[in-house]
């Protein structure tokens, strides 16, 4: 007889839970499983989603110069740009995102998320955790592991019966600041979670994965020979299996045709490589801050609209959640504190326009689009007030995040923010709705309980879903 564990009773009691259960002992196929869940009236959701494509957008895009403007504003808030139509009555973006202003009638758009970190690391970790940095608002000069986990990480957990080859997925690199931002990987769940990162190679325009190659002095018969040998080893004799079973994963994992063919892209026609867009190569010097600070020297720059199109690889392969993490390196990447306007036309938004376009119109007629969750989003926006060096400084007050497919109502605006773009004036949204909105569109209530290594519960997600963007709430 099982042990009642608070594991256990977390598996058995949550919504998916009861669906597995009642699905294991069948032996039902993937598809049939999900076959199941749509029938199952205990579900959040009536058609939940089989994937998230995440865009974080590194350093804080200026809402009120892409998805907020406001034209009637004075100069020193409205800023040097115009808006332009969308198909959607009423709604305008930025004149410097044509592809995505023709695509508005399949987007929604949240213009009223707010929350109070106003630093770059404390807000990376409420934006992509759901919950705020304990402590003070701070950058992070020291090293520190990651508490709460990532979306990624708690979906991987979530699901860690469904023996899904790779759950979560970083593109094309973890981001730093000082040091890498501790939001990424799975947190008190534990490292068996964290996501498999994937490196670019942006001379050669290729992707890779460290947990893919071989070591040196290691061919494919001698690494079968350990797999074999590891299968014949009883796990509870050594007393880890958790030890044994994240090796059996790693070589599952490397062992992993579906995955190697993901990986190289070059298998996409040069036509569609070109659809998703190159960017020109990183310079080494930029214009802000004296020549310290810029996206135009953000590392492999030129590889922004391939990590997008690659997202869309590794989804049809299964893989559930992929995190694009637009830049690399804080300074050199959406942070407009100077010449915001010059930085946003010709080093931020065109690339970032062609690539999320492209991926939308992508995943639409390769009939993925409803099934694909696609969440567009920064840290925070960036002030109303352009400064005196003719940026806009970081403002976690209020800022928009975009939402794409995923069965979301095309053309949805939801909240707004004040004449200022300042603060939000009705519907306020935080970190945690946005957390909570990705957990429901996968079919998990937010307040499902997940546990950490001591067994101590925490609740899926603070918030609650912003049911009103999506056609079936």
């Amino acid at each position: 007889m099982n042990r009642l564990t608070p594991e256990l009773i977390e598996r058995s009691l949550t919504r998916r839970g009861l669906i597995r259960y009642g699905t294991g002992g069948l032996g039902l196929t993937l598809g049939g499983y999900w076959r199941a869940e749509a029938a199952s009236e205990t579900l959040v959701t009536s058609r939940p989603v089989k994937a998230c494509i995440l865009v974080f957008l590194y350093g804080g895009p200026s809402h009120i110069d892409t998805f907020d403007m406001k034209p009637d504003g004075p100069a020193e808030i409205r800023g040097e740009f115009r808006p332009i139509q969308t198909p959607v009555p009423g709604l305008t973006v930025c004149e410097h995102l044509p592809r995505l202003a023709r695509l508005m009638d399949k987007v929604a758009l949240v213009r009223s998320v707010t929350h109070q970190a106003r630093l770059h690391d404390s807000a990376s970790i409420h934006a992509l955790t759901g919950r705020p940095l304990e402590g003070p608002d701070r950058e992070l000069f020291e090293p520190q592991p990651q508490t709460t986990p990532s979306f990624g990480g708690a979906l991987a957990y979530l699901r860690r019966t469904e023996r899904i080859e790779t759950p979560h997925a970083i593109v094309p690199f973890p981001f730093r600041n000082v040091h890498p931002v501790p939001c990424q990987g799975a947190g008190f769940l534990g490292s068996q979670y964290d996501p498999l990162v994937i490196d670019v190679d942006a001379t050669k325009k290729r992707y890779d994965a460290e947990s893919l190659s071989l070591a040196p002095g290691l061919d494919r018969s001698r690494t079968e020979s350990r797999r074999k040998l590891l299968e014949s080893i009883d796990p509870q004799a050594i007393g880890s299996t958790r030890w044994h079973s994240q090796i059996a994963k790693a070589h599952r994992l490397f062992a992993s045709v579906k995955m190697r063919e993901a990986l190289d892209i070059e298998r996409e026609p040069a036509a569609v490589r070109d659809r998703y867009g190159f960017g020109k190569p990183a310079v080494p010097v930029g214009e802000g801050g004296g020549g310290g600070n810029g996206a135009e020297m953000g590392i492999a720059r030129e590889m922004r609209g391939q990590n997008v199109l690659l997202a869309r690889r590794l989804v049809e392969a299964g893989v559930p959640f992929v995190n694009v993490n637009d830049f690399k390196q804080q300074g050199q990447n959406w942070d407009a504190h100077f010449k915001c306007f010059n930085q946003h036309k010709n080093f931020l938004l065109p690339q970032a326009d062609q690539s999320i376009a492209a991926l939308i119109e992508d995943l639409d007629a390769r009939g993925m689009l409803d099934e694909t969750l696609v969440v567009v989003m920064g840290e925070f926006g960036r002030t109303p007030k352009i400064n005196g060096d003719g940026g806009r400084d970081h403002w976690p007050d209020c800022y928009t995040v975009m939402f794409a497919g995923g069965g979301v109502k095309g053309g949805a605006v939801y909240g707004a923010s004040d004449r200022q773009g300042a603060y939000p004036s009705r519907d306020p949204v935080t970190p945690g709705d946005i957390a909570a909105t990705i957990f429901w569109r996968f079919g998990f209530d937010p307040a499902t309980e997940i546990y950490d290594q001591l067994q101590r519960p925490h609740r899926l997600a603070s918030g609650e879903p912003i049911r009103a963007i999506f056609e079936s709430a």
